[in-house]
């Protein structure tokens, strides 16, 4: 088993040292090789280019931005005849659909979690594809999650659950920072909202960690607003070519596309509390 690692940023650096922690040799590229260079210390093999990385191996994970880069990469380099392609990053139904069409050995598998799951080799990892080909990605979709869901024998079922999950995630994130920055507004202690939530049918861990974040200002990235941006622009596209209301999404989609233009792109998605702030 050889596995090749395209994309070395927030997500693919943990999910790089995991497979790697479990025994598989893996070969690492991302665009800024100095990014990658510290997975060396860890087992990792980095590479110039991303062919470099794609030769000789068994399966080729593509961990990038959207679709667009993931098509730009994969089209520059030679996957061989039994390689499986997994495509973990989140990229939409359109984008899978036109991805799934450059191989028929394509398995759709994004993640579900941020920095740290991935970190610990915790994520969840939702893969549609081939059924012939789940005994030959599964060791290394073991190695970076704490579950496995096997969703369906078709590329794209996987990428649409994942769709829905991210719709009621940016939902949950949009209303606790609408929160915070109401109570403060009102000269409440916004701590006082998580406290009485603690433990109740309205609590989440979204709500716990991501309003302390906000409270405290750490805005260091688990994941990027402007990632946050790019799916919740997905989600409500999809939403919209359902024939279903989009109006909350869309919603939340400028709300996360103002806390952007006030400069907050590069930091955690929590920073969308700064486009509720009465300052703003």
């Amino acid at each position: 088993m050889r596995v090749a690692l395209l994309g070395t940023g927030i997500m693919g650096t943990g999910m790089a040292k995991n497979i790697a922690r479990a025994g598989i040799p893996i070969k690492a590229w991302n665009r800024s090789k100095a990014r990658a260079e510290p997975l060396a210390e860890h087992g990792v093999t980095v590479t110039d280019t991303a062919a470099e990385a794609v030769d000789g191996a068994d399966v080729v994970i593509t961990m990038l931005h959207d679709a667009d880069s993931v098509e730009s990469v994969i089209k520059n380099v030679t996957l061989g005849p039994e390689t499986v392609w997994a495509q973990m990053s989140t990229v939409g139904i359109a984008g899978t659909a036109r991805l799934a069409a450059l191989s028929d050995r394509f398995v759709d598998a994004p993640v579900l979690g941020t920095k740290k799951p991935a970190e610990d080799g915790t994520l969840v990892v939702m893969a549609s594809g081939p059924a012939e080909l789940k005994d030959k990605v599964t060791p290394v979709f073991e190695a970076v999650s704490s579950r496995l869901m096997w969703i369906a024998d078709e590329p794209g079922a996987a990428s649409k659950l994942k769709l829905v999950i991210n719709g009621w995630m940016q939902c949950v994130l949009a209303g606790v920072a609408q929160t915070v920055a109401f109570a403060e507004a009102v000269g409440v202690d916004p701590r006082l909202f998580l406290d009485t939530i603690r433990g109740q049918a309205s609590d989440s861990l979204i709500a716990q960690g991501k309003g302390a974040a906000m409270i405290a200002r750490d805005f260091a990235p688990t994941f990027a607003l402007d990632g946050l941006e790019k799916d919740t622009d997905l989600i409500a596209q999809a939403i919209k070519d359902s024939g279903v209301d989009a109006s909350v999404i869309t919603a939340i989609l400028n709300v996360t596309r103002r806390a952007r233009d006030l400069g907050h792109g590069d930091e955690d998605m929590a920073a969308i509390y700064y486009a509720f702030r009465p300052d703003r």
